[in-house]
């Protein structure tokens, strides 16, 4: 199926890593063949490495539940990183979650961000027949590595959870490219993943 033209890409970088970081690497390959087979598209660069996401607490919760016309001052500032968040993705067209997987499933710093984007009302919504999405018409690409983990094994926690999630806010167009197992044959996944890339950003 022939991809849409990026128009505008959110990409989330979850690797604490700053230097040697495949994820990383990847990344700037998939957003470098983005961008430049479509001029004209923007690039938003979340890094979670930089200034993480803080973990929800009681106060969060409580704000968030409070209806929006309702919320005081302190509510709404409690809110404004997540608003902030929420206002990134919705903007984007595209999405690029880019993360390693520590100990079989996400960063803490990816899982932070998506308690702070999935919001009832906001990004979901709850209906009669079950909760729906809201965030449709989007496309994601999840660029993953691992040192031991296989992707789709079942020890991975992050590759079905990220699609799972994903799918829950209203994104069901999800491109996995993975350079799984790099504790084995680094250079043969790398390669992989390099092919994968270069095929879905055509």
């Amino acid at each position: 199926m022939t991809q849409p033209a990026p128009r505008h890409i959110l990409r989330v970088d979850a690797s604490m890593r700053r230097e040697g970081s495949v994820t990383r690497q990847l990344a700037d390959a998939l957003t470098g063949r983005l961008t430049a087979s479509q001029p004209n598209a923007t690039l938003t660069r979340r890094d979670l490495a930089d200034n993480a996401p803080a973990f929800i607490d009681e106060s969060w919760i409580g704000a968030n539940f409070t209806p929006a016309d309702a919320r005081n001052d302190d509510q709404r500032a409690t809110l404004a990183r997540s608003d902030a968040l929420v206002a990134e993705l919705q903007a984007a067209d595209t999405l690029v979650i880019a993360t390693p997987i520590y100990n079989f499933a996400v960063p803490a710093a990816l899982k932070a961000w998506i308690d702070l984007i999935a919001r009832a009302g906001v990004t979901f919504k709850y209906t009669e027949n079950g909760p729906v999405g809201l965030l449709t018409g989007k496309r994601a690409i999840i660029v993953l590595a691992s040192g031991g983990t296989q992707s789709g094994s079942e020890i991975d926690f992050a590759t079905p959870y990220l699609k799972h999630v994903l799918g829950f806010i209203g994104i069901h167009d999800v491109d996995i490219i993975a350079a799984d197992q790099l504790g084995a044959g680094a250079d043969e996944k790398l390669a992989a993943a390099s092919e994968a890339i270069e095929r879905l950003a055509a």
